[in-house]
Parts: structure tokens; sequence; C-alpha cells
């Protein structure tokens, strides 16, 4: 698999890397399902060490995965080969009555820290990310102050932000103008590209770019069709109801169809065009089962340009438009 640098870091991963939210399988927030369709462990490890075998190389996580689930799962897997990069995030926990609180506290970044590597079982976390903060978190600087300070202590050796699905753009900036951090996830794909420009604007200013999100939660693997529900537990409930993916595959048949498309599978095709976005450093499918990990890396690479830029300008043209839709469900 082609290696790529991460920004002005020391890391090196593959292109295709391992979104771990889905095997931290179902949870819930209070009433908020923040989690997948639940797994088994045994499904779970395999898809990880299968998808090592495949070549992949990078695995991203949270600690709120499954509430610490997925990345125990990791730890389990792995533990400390350094042969594997492996990132994770924090600033999202319980509150007492069960919602969702973010907390980018000193206090909180710390002993959050500590949680993740006792489950991941290693000894510093290659890239640590603020999960989904703002600018104004930022600005009140204990967060920055506490990733600096564990890196100091060895704890975490790079860090960064996973960006806002659609706005990335005000956290970036300020990053990038204050030199904060090292890297950036950001969710790019065939009908969100809200962040082409930024990915190729961070890794001229030296920071590695993560895109998530590169089959829009199994949408543009073709997984779905009008018929298809999810449990209660699995966050895609609401936000892909039936009705927006009958709407969203009637639209898409246009890239299907494009003459540089034939041929090529759905996932192929629109993890290729993830990959071949200037300046992105590696992409993250969420892999579940060990026939996900083949699938999303078996025949992976980069797209024809003229394929690249018919993809871009179908999105400019076509596929912006419906930003507002995919937006409103989540």
């Amino acid at each position: 698999m082609e290696t790529r640098r991460f920004g002005d870091t020391d890391l090196h991963p593959g292109v295709i890397g391992f979104g771990a939210w889905g095997i931290g399988g179902a949870a819930m927030a209070g009433g908020t399902a923040i989690g997948w369709r639940d797994t088994d462990d045994a499904t779970s490890l395999a898809a990880l060490r299968r998808a090592r075998e495949c070549g992949v190389s990078f695995y991203d996580t949270a600690d709120f995965y499954g509430l610490g689930r997925s990345e125990r799962l990791i730890g389990e897997a792995f533990g400390n080969d350094r042969s594997v990069i492996v990132a994770t995030k924090v600033g999202h926990r319980l509150a007492p009555d069960g919602t969702i609180a973010l907390d980018y506290s000193r206090a909180h970044i710390q002993g959050a820290c500590e949680e993740s590597l006792r489950r991941l079982r290693r000894d510093a976390i290659d890239y640590y990310q603020l999960h989904s903060a703002k600018v104004a978190h930022l600005e009140q600087g204990e967060c920055v102050e506490a990733m600096e300070t564990l890196r100091a202590q060895g704890k975490i050796r790079w860090w960064g932000i996973s960006l806002n699905t659609f706005n990335p753009w005000p956290e970036a900036e300020y990053m990038m103008a204050h030199r904060l951090g090292h890297g950036f996830q950001l969710a790019l794909n065939l009908l969100n590209q809200r962040a082409r420009a930024l990915a190729a604007t961070a890794a001229g200013r030296g920071y590695g770019v993560i895109v998530r999100m590169p089959l829009q939660f199994g949408l543009l693997a073709g997984a779905f069709d009008g018929s298809t529900t999810f449990p209660r537990g699995d966050h895609r409930s609401f936000r892909l109801p039936a009705d927006l993916i009958r709407r969203l595959d009637t639209e898409l048949a246009a890239a299907w169809a494009m003459p540089g498309a034939r041929g090529m599978s759905k996932t192929a095709l629109a993890l290729g065009f993830c990959v071949s976005v200037p300046g992105v450093s590696t992409v993250i499918p969420g892999i579940r089962t060990p026939e996900q990990a083949e699938a999303n890396t078996k025949g992976v690479g980069r797209l024809p340009g003229p394929l690249v830029r018919d993809l871009c300008e179908l999105y400019d043209t076509r596929f912006a438009a419906l930003a507002p839709i995919i937006e409103s469900a989540g």
C-alpha cells in the first residue's frame, strides 16, 4: 500500500486506514444513538488483524467510541506494536444525566489520556485529537496547554483536531494562524466536498490530513436501498432515513455512470476519489468485519486525473445543492 508522510511529522500512514468507530458497537447517550449496529468482539478483532494483513497501518478511534470499547479492542489486537500508528480523540464524555458533554478542560484531557493509554496498552499515543473542539475552546487555551504538556511528557507524539463535518474552516484557520498542532481530520467524500480546498491548504502549511466519512456511513459503498432500516442504537437510524437514501441513490447514478468509473466498484471509486484529493495523507473508511477490511483495500488507489476532475465538477454543479439536505439529517 502507498504510504504518505503525515504533514511535518515522522508518521507515514498508508493511504487507507481503519476507522474504528463501528467496532465500538451500539451505544447511547441519553436518548441519542452514538454508536453503530452492535457487533461481537471476535469479529472486530478479526477485522483489525485482517486489515493489518492487507497493509493497513493507521487506526483511528476515540475514547467515546463504544465508551472505550473501540480503544480496548485496538489495544487487544496490537498492544504496543510500533509498526501500527494509533490515533485517538478526547473531549466527549457522558454527563451525570447520561447525555453528551463536551469537556476540553486540562484536567479532563490529562485524565482521559491516561485512560486511553491503559485501554490501548501503549506507552504513547501516536496522534491525539481534540474531538470537535470549537474556536472558543482553542482561544480559552486549556486544551492547547494540555496537549502540549502531554507531548512534553512523552504521552502523545503529535496532536491535532477532528474538525466539524460541515464547516471545518474556522477551527482549521485558527490552528494554522497560531501554528498549533500537527494535523486535521475532516469529512470528505463524493457528496461532501466542502473541505476539498482545505486539504490542500493544510498540507501546504505542513499539516497532516485524515479523511473521515469517505463512504458516507456505507451509502457510497452501495450497501443500502430504500428499504434499509437501522436499530435504535445505531446513529444511522436518524442520519440515513429511507427517503434520504432513495434521494441520494438516484443522484449518485451520475457518478457511477461516468465513463472513467465503469468497471470499478462503488467502494473503489469513492475511496479512490478521496485518496486522489491533493493534500490528503490517509483515508479512514469504517471497518467492522474482515470482509470490509478486504473490500476497502483491494484495488483502491489514485484515480485518473480526468475522472477526479469530473467528480469534482459533478459535485460543484449538482451534489453541492444536496448539502443542506444531508446536513439536516445530522
